[in-house]
């Protein structure tokens, strides 16, 4: 039989998965009587630890939300785990973050067990961050919050908006997800004025304009997989040069070799699909639609069509 204090750990260990236990699993899974079990419970109700208990034949003991947050019981992987996101977030978008992430990074470190330390400490020496630059922009944690709020309630927002060209403009729309990219937050939205689906750059908006307007229903999403619609929207605004190709390959097999933000992929039939794309050059696009590894044609830009026979010419030359 464990001791109180460790009985007590693996108790409180065993509480915070997902899950309901019946006093009777518990006693069984430490050896105890259910009576052992009830008195602990109420040692750590004693300690701050929320443990709701129901009756009933299905009723059980689980561990609740409290007023205050006491100490968590972490397992080797979830403590790596947690001191490697919050790492991560110190070189992250929202504003604000960085440094609460730090000091409570510190604070875990403190307590690390060695070999998990070293672990910690391994990764750390051999990952190369990417370096953040003063301009980049970053996200208020308060109107994350409130933008994720309305999308799960379905409200209404209206707020400032700073366009791409450096205007101000204000909108209304219904807000369905938030999206991370990079360093930046998006959020995808049906903007109720131009009868479209927009996304907004969270760093460019003023906090939403309070009270949130009424609940709407929920519309269908204009695509299903929303990660590479958004990818999608964010690299066509920065592309000074687009295409549409038609590339004779299979749509799927298509999508497989490139990565969202190269383009949109749009299947014409089994064996033929449409790529709309772009590059910041003539030249770099023109590499992007090579490497795909099948046949296609182009019939715009003339730029891009005029570089492509020159590029044909250049390589027929160099195997004659």
């Amino acid at each position: 039989m464990l001791e109180t204090s460790a009985r007590l750990l693996r108790l409180l260990s065993l509480l915070q998965t997902p899950r309901d236990w019946t006093g009777a699993e518990l006693a069984d899974r430490l050896d105890v009587s259910p009576r052992t079990i009830r008195n602990d419970v109420e040692r750590l109700r004693t300690l701050g630890y929320p443990v709701h208990a129901t009756r009933g034949n299905v009723g059980g003991y689980r561990l609740g939300a409290g007023a205050q947050l006491p100490p968590l019981l972490l397992d080797d992987e979830e403590a790596v785990a947690v001191a490697m996101s919050l790492r991560t977030a110190t070189s992250g978008a929202i504003e604000g973050v960085a440094e609460t992430s730090q000091r409570a990074l510190a604070k875990l470190e403190q307590v690390l067990p060695s070999r998990l330390r070293m672990r910690v400490h391994a990764l750390q020496s051999q990952t190369v961050p990417v370096p953040r630059y003063d301009n980049t922009p970053t996200a208020s944690p308060d109107t994350l919050t409130a933008l994720a709020l309305a999308c799960r309630d379905h409200e209404t927002l209206r707020f400032d908006y700073e366009t791409h060209g450096g205007g101000a403009a204000r909108r209304k729309v219904e807000p369905y997800r938030l999206a991370n990219w990079g360093r930046r937050w998006y959020l995808v939205a049906y903007d109720l004025e131009k009868a479209d689906w927009r996304t907004f750059r969270v760093d460019r908006m003023e906090p939403p304009r309070q009270p949130t307007g009424p609940r709407f229903t929920p519309r269908e999403l204009p695509r299903e997989d929303l990660a590479a619609y958004v990818a999608g929207r964010v690299s066509a605004a920065a592309w000074r040069h687009r295409a549409h190709v038609t590339v004779h390959a299979p749509a799927p097999d298509v999508v497989a070799r490139i990565n969202p933000a190269v383009g949109v992929v749009t299947a014409i039939d089994e064996s033929t699909c449409a790529l709309d794309t772009g590059a910041d050059t003539i030249a770099s696009l023109a590499v992007h639609i090579g490497l795909l590894g099948v046949d296609f044609e182009v019939t715009d830009p003339p730029e891009l069509v005029a570089h492509l026979r020159e590029l044909a010419a250049r390589y027929h030359r160099a195997t004659t």
